[in-house]
């Protein structure tokens, strides 16, 4: 299979369309400008529709409409432009309607900066907008994990009728790396036969909403919800782990900045320290059973994120006060080094060996 190099936006966009998708609703924002633009040239090749709405919430609520028609449909943004979404992400999860959504991070709160992030952990993994709803969180480290997880996503947000949400930071929407499309394991994707496409005089009309007036009706739709989402969670749970029986420290880190600590991981190893790592794939359902595979031997994790500390939250839960739990984070759009990562590290141990 032949690989193609191309920018982390740009393959977003091409493996948006290798899935299916044939409608997308943007605006643009950077660093995810790049994406628009490229889906503005290459949806009308393949019979798509590309259309700039007039602002971040106008497009999502297209999102809402499109995904309602049955349709394959995606809109992406980049921090504050996802926090203008939040109130039709709500409404699109409490209809349980499938879809994709790109967050490219860039760095906050407010307008912030254009440079790369992690700040929106929490927005996404804790639900931005109002109620008990729950998105699909995938976390790509590179442009082809990038690539096959929109592929992916989109069958897990039909699989579930659930919001899928890809979040990457500025870098892997700006980066340039060889991929190639692969096709995903093949699920056993059910009919949509909730979507409105038309009576023909041969059903009742479908509705779509997300509204629930009586009490009761609502709670019942959250019980359902919620059992939805525990099938979720033990079902989509993706993790990558090294060294971590062994290890005398463990790193917690995802997307871009995982390679970082890899990198610092080296540097450690070359130099006699026992390190592992664990990278969340999925932001939720997050791996918490991952972090019951450490050893008793280990000193403590230390988690890096490019933010003040957000996942830390998570890596304390999973770690059920086995071992003590470190930070350390780069914000505004500043990226941690390996050389600052190996200085913490050997701070945890208690200097160097």
């Amino acid at each position: 299979m032949t690989k193609v190099l191309m920018k982390g936006n740009e393959a977003i966009g091409a493996a948006a369309i290798e899935a299916g998708c044939k409608y997308f609703f943007g605006y643009p924002i950077t660093p995810q400008s790049e994406l628009p633009e490229y889906m503005s040239k290459e949806m009308p090749k393949v019979g798509g529709v590309f259309l700039q709405a007039e602002s971040e919430i106008a497009a999502i609520n297209m999102v809402y409409g499109a995904s309602g028609s049955g349709a394959r449909v995606m809109t992406s943004s980049s921090s504050p432009g996802i926090s203008l979404k939040q109130e039709g992400i709500s409404y699109i999860a409490g209809a349980e309607l499938p879809c994709v959504i790109v967050n490219i991070m860039r760095g906050g709160p407010g307008l912030g900066s254009i440079q790369p992030s992690q700040t929106d952990y929490f927005q996404a993994t804790r639900g931005g907008g109002n109620g008990d709803y729950r998105l699909v969180v995938l976390a790509p480290a590179n442009v082809q994990e990038l690539v096959d997880l929109i592929i992916e996503g989109f069958d897990i947000a039909d699989q579930y009728r659930n919001p899928v949400m890809i979040l990457g930071d500025g870098m892997i929407g700006q980066m340039m790396e060889p991929v190639e499309f692969k096709q995903p394991k093949k699920r056993d994707l059910p009919e949509k036969d909730w979507a409105t496409t038309g009576t023909k005089g041969k059903r009742k009309p479908n509705i779509i909403n997300s509204l629930y007036l009586a009490a009761e009706e609502l709670e019942e739709h959250n019980k359902k919800l919620q059992e939805k989402y525990k099938t979720i969670k033990e079902n989509e749970v993706k993790v990558e782990s090294y060294n971590i029986e062994d290890a005398d420290i463990v790193i917690a880190a995802y997307g871009t900045t995982s390679r970082i600590a890899k990198t610092a991981i080296t540097q450690l190893e070359n130099e006699g320290y026992k390190v592992g790592l664990i990278r969340p794939i999925t932001l939720w359902p997050f791996p918490y059973n991952e972090f019951n595979k450490i050893g008793d031997n280990c000193k403590g994790i230390l988690t890096i994120e490019m933010n003040t500390g957000q996942m830390v939250d998570d890596v304390k839960i999973a770690t059920k006060g086995r071992f003590p739990v470190e930070f350390y984070g780069r914000t505004g759009g500043m990226v941690p080094t390996p050389n600052e990562i190996v200085k913490k590290v050997k701070e945890i141990y208690g200097g160097e060996k």
